[in-house]
């Protein structure tokens, strides 16, 4: 293990959080749009291309939250057999998390990410490609969610389900939708919350 400071997670925490949250929004306005682009070559229904998106950004949070955790309780193990303080054991480890996110296996969630997807049962792929051709919209939503973990306290998206009713505070509705249905057919991008509170609006689309 390599050595650390203790108490840097919790002095970094709020420009830490600026910026992650800062990232995810990037993530939304640019490698989303490319995946976009690059499935629509390939796919000309841009409902499935949009459900293809919003999917891989729910897997990928739920891939890197179980990097973290498992990541987490092996670091927890190896420092505990020399831990004496001051700081408390769980300060510590989260202070070697901050320092040393690079080994994060990222690969390893990108691939956890594409099985999740290739079964589930509302995204088709034409079967002469594969999603790894959206792994760098993958790849950067997994850095992203792994990174919000560390967080005090830490992000991560609210859990949509088609039909839900539209919440104005959780959601923008996309362009196409209409605007006097009242339910979600749909969603296109995740919220991002904090404490079950919304932070940056998720897109959905609503359609009678």
């Amino acid at each position: 293990l390599r050595s650390c400071s203790p108490g840097r997670a919790r002095r970094t925490n709020a420009s830490r959080r600026t910026s992650l949250v800062a990232r995810f929004g990037d993530i939304y306005a640019q490698e989303r749009l490319d995946a976009e682009t690059l499935l629509r070559t390939y796919i000309t229904d841009v409902e499935m291309v949009q459900r293809i998106i919003y999917i891989a950004a729910v897997e990928s949070f739920h891939a890197a939250k179980m990097a973290y955790r498992q990541f987490k309780i092996r670091v927890r193990d190896t420092l505990s057999l020399g831990h004496s303080g001051p700081e408390s054991l769980e300060d510590t480890v989260l202070d070697y998390i901050v320092r040393h996110e690079d080994l994060y296996d990222v690969q390893a969630s990108v691939n956890d990410v594409i099985r999740s997807m290739n079964i589930n049962p509302k995204i088709s792929f034409p079967p002469e490609i594969d999603f790894i051709v959206i792994s760098t919209l993958i790849r950067e939503l997994c850095r992203v969610a792994f990174s919000m973990q560390t967080l005090v306290p830490p992000l991560d998206i609210a859990f949509g389900t088609d039909g839900e009713l539209f919440s104005e505070t959780k959601y923008h509705r996309s362009f196409d939708s209409d605007f006097t249905a009242a339910l979600v057919a749909y969603h296109v991008w995740p919220a991002l919350m904090e404490n079950d509170v919304v932070i940056v609006k998720g897109e959905a689309v609503t359609k009678r």
